[in-house]
């Protein structure tokens, strides 16, 4: 009896499952070039296998009672997954080339969701395409030229990596590199990072707030996921550019992982020669004629994984990089203001390395285990000397007219600088699923930093006869000779729960930090900081007409880092224990995340951050009498604040054939509070003059901008030819002069032509292209000094003021191959 009723369940269930369900086409083509994958895999929900046709099709039958989850495999490409919603029959799904893991399921070789995906109130997440279309252009590869087109990302101009974050310092922003920091991951002191793209799987910037697995920011982390190499076959690329030459190399090792090689070479002569020449006729650019060592990065990197056991992975990378510049200028003439004489010598090469290793263990199937150590250095070397020499005839400048300035009649400066910085690092993290849309969360981590600087400065004034001391030019002479270190340890747990529904989220978690400084025959023991946060979602609609979901989310949280201003702290600052203490910030968010079939989505994030215990730097000069530069004193204080408010937000479209990118609009008010910026007591030699002018009160940031838009498109005429665009417009930053007024605004304006050759069948994939980044420049180069209203950011025509970003376009082209 029981056997008849068990076969007829069975088959009333079966009857029941075939009368709902409907037939879908699926559509398999390669993210970057649009053509499809012929014998593409498709693993349906219930175990069975269809293999795409020529044209990358397959047909398929589903429930249509319920979502299902569809697994993609292709030999050479990157294994994935696709959600069927309850509407609709036909999809299509991109997969780009990478590492796959034969006869293994997907859970278990992908990437864990808070490393690639964005969340919304938490993070955004750039990768595959859009990372590459974005980071690929200019006369450097960089990632940071994607996070900067984010929203919530400050403008920072073509020569910086390093922006404000919602509103926050630029220094604050704390990368990782699959779960290690990297302290200083910058060339040219800033002006791009060593991430490039052909290392780099995904890219998430965690601005909000977000999970307390992460901490050592109070305005952001870039969480940076190295691409893993091909387990099954050999692969390589190349690229030759106008400034710039890479290659990679990956090769299996056993079908159980592999190792990938990666370098880059620049060479900027080419651009140095060519301004040189264009300063003839643009005499804004007259002072690249002193670069006599073009700049110039040389990076290698290699990185390798092996599975041992179906529970137990191992990975390593390391990195080793240099940059540098080198300028020497030697210039005599005569004008009709009489006779000068300049000499300026520069050298600074900077270099940085780090290995890291992890160990990935899963004692039983719902538990994992992390193990991550490393080590990185960084050491900048800087020599320079300048030299400047008036005639006394040149009396404009020697005597000047009533309220003017003037300079004096020579002046030599010469400086050194060493800084060496060496960390240690290692942490242990653990999840455990607890069943019933429980998670469980913790770990614990050590990060021990060696700061070595080694600085002086020296500078002779001379003043014609009838001349007196000018401060503006009187340096004083500056030394600095520290090694000091510091051991921040951090304890946290988490639970997360997701509701059977799916509709129901949270996440609260506590994070324990504390920081103890070592100096060079002394300590500054600190209190420990306690950062709890919290974060609730939920999905508002799902599945009703064009709406996939519409999920809202609040968050608050407690954040917490170390200012690198007290690197240099020395015994002489009278530093007392438990006074020294990390920067807070109270940050909270809320926002909603609109997705729509068709791969449509819209974002919006309102946020308020306070900041306090915040670290900053006065310098009061003594001795300064009788035309003596005198000497200075830096200051250390722990008590600046800061009020945060603004917000974000994107509208998305990703994966068209035709035409997809993002729009994204910010809104940011950041003022700034330092207490003790100006002394009680103004030292003998000074006046309030050689202090901040907004005294101690409340100022904009120097990098604070109102507002600031990207639009990113990617144009698609033909599989073989693709049109990358990107526009931004940005409000000007406070006066250096005047905090209430701003420099003018900004729209950067770049292009780039992409030709490909790819065959289907094959495994060879060729690009040609050619780029033009600052266009505007060919119209626009005076920015307008303008007064800023303080609230809506609106600007007030002035005057005008030549401030350059670069006055010229920079066209940048190549030649890509792989296999």
């Amino acid at each position: 009896m029981r056997k008849i009723f068990f076969v007829l369940l069975v088959f009333s269930y079966f009857s029941l499952a075939s009368a709902a369900a409907r037939e879908i086409e699926i559509t398999v083509q390669d993210t970057d070039l649009e053509i499809p994958l012929e014998g593409a895999i498709i693993r349906s929900w219930d175990g069975s296998e269809y293999e795409c046709d020529e044209d990358g099709r397959a047909t398929l039958v589903v429930p249509d009672d319920r979502q299902v989850v569809l697994q993609f495999v292709y030999p050479g490409y990157e294994n994935g997954r696709l959600v069927i919603p309850l509407a609709g029959n036909s999809f299509s799904f991109g997969m780009r080339l990478g590492g796959v893991l034969e006869n293994r399921e997907l859970v278990i070789e992908a990437r864990r969701p808070e490393t690639s995906e964005t969340k919304v109130g938490r993070s955004v997440a750039i990768s595959g395409e859009a990372l590459s279309r974005t980071a690929e252009i200019g006369f450097v590869e960089d990632v940071m030229s994607s996070i900067k087109l984010l929203p919530g990302v400050g403008y920072t101009g073509m020569f910086s990596a390093q922006p404000s974050i919602r509103g926050g310092d630029p220094g604050d922003l704390m990368a990782s590199l699959d779960g290690f920091y990297v302290e200083n991951p910058y060339h040219w002191g800033g002006t791009y990072s060593i991430f490039v793209p052909q290392m780099v799987e995904s890219a998430r910037l965690s601005h909000g707030v977000f999970s307390g697995r992460y901490g050592h920011s109070i305005s952001g982390i870039l969480d940076i996921a190295s691409k893993n190499p091909d387990t099954t076959e050999m692969g390589f690329g190349v690229g030759v550019g106008s400034s710039q030459t890479d290659f990679n190399v990956s090769y299996p090792l056993f079908g159980k992982g592999g190792i990938m090689a990666m370098g880059k070479v620049t060479y900027w002569d080419p651009f140095v020669w060519g301004a040189q020449a264009l300063s003839k006729a643009v005499p804004e650019i007259d002072a690249i004629n002193s670069i006599k060592k073009a700049p110039f990065i040389r990076d290698f990197s290699i990185t390798g994984n092996y599975r041992f056991t179906d529970s137990l992975d191992f990975r390593a990378t390391g990195f080793l990089g240099s940059d540098g510049v080198g300028a020497e200028y030697h210039n005599e003439f005569n004008n009709s203001r009489g006779h000068r004489k300049v000499d300026l010598l520069l050298d600074w090469v900077n270099t940085n390395a780090f290995l890291v290793t992890g160990l990935t263990y899963n004692p039983r199937y719902d538990m994992v285990l992390r193990g991550t150590a490393g080590i990185g250095l960084y050491q900048s070397d800087l020599i320079a000397d300048i030299g400047l020499h008036l005639a006394d005839d040149d009396v404009s400048l020697l005597i000047p007219d009533e309220g003017g300035s003037f300079m004096p009649q020579s002046m030599q400066i010469e400086e050194t600088l060493t800084q060496t910085n060496i960390n240690y690092q290692g942490r242990i993290d653990f999840d455990w699923d607890l069943g019933n849309g429980f998670l469980l969360a913790g770990g614990v981590q050590e990060l021990y930093s060696r700061w070595l600087t080694s600085e002086t400065s020296h500078s002779e004034v001379e003043y014609a006869e009838g001349q007196s001391s000018n401060a503006l030019f009187d340096i004083p002479d500056y030394k600095l000779d520290t090694e000091n270190q510091g051991l921040s340890s951090t304890f946290y747990t988490l639970g997360e729960w997701t509701s059977s529904d799916g509709k129901f989220g949270a996440e609260l978690g506590f994070r324990l930090d504390h920081f103890h400084f070592i100096g060079r025959d002394f300590t500054i023991p600190t209190y420990p900081v306690v950062n709890p946060r919290l974060n609730l979602d939920y999905k508002l609609l799902q599945n009703i007409g064009i709406i996939d979901t519409l999920t809202l989310t609040v968050g608050t949280g407690l954040f917490s880092s170390i200012n690198d201003a007290i690197t240099n702290i020395d015994v002489s600052n009278n530093i007392t224990d438990y006074e020294l203490k990390p920067n807070r910030s109270w940050t909270s968010i809320v926002g909603g995340k609109l997705d729509l079939y068709g791969g449509y989505s819209f974002n919006l994030e309102v946020y308020y951050k306070s900041v306090f215990d915040r670290a900053y730097v006065r310098t009061d000069v003594y001795g300064k009498v009788g035309g003596s530069s005198g000497y200075s004193v830096d200051n250390y204080y722990f008590d600046g604040t800061g009020q945060i408010f603004g917000f974000d937000l994107m509208l998305q479209k990703m994966y068209s054939r035709y035409l997809d990118g993002w729009l994204s609009y910010s809104f940011n008010y950041a003022r700034y509070r330092d207490p003790h910026a100006v002394p009680e007591t103004i030292p003998v030699g000074q006046t309030e003059e050689d202090y901040p002018a907004t005294g101690n009160g409340w100022y904009f940031p120097s990098f604070h901008r109102f507002n600031y838009l990207n639009l990113v498109l990617n144009i698609k005429p033909t599989q073989a030819f693709n049109i990358g665009l990107r526009f931004g417009l940005a409000t000007g930053t406070p006066d250096s002069s005047d905090n209430n007024k701003r420099i003018g605004f900004s729209w950067p304006v770049d292009v780039k032509f992409s030709f490909y050759k790819f065959n289907p069948k094959g495994k060879v994939r060729r690009e040609i292209y050619i780029a033009a980044e600052n266009l505007q420049a060919l119209v626009y180069d005076a920015q307008l000094l303008s007064q800023g209203e303080n609230y809506t950011g609106d600007e007030d025509a002035s005057e005008y003021r030549p401030v350059y970003d670069m006055p010229i376009p920079m066209i940048s082209f190549g030649f890509k191959w792989s296999y």
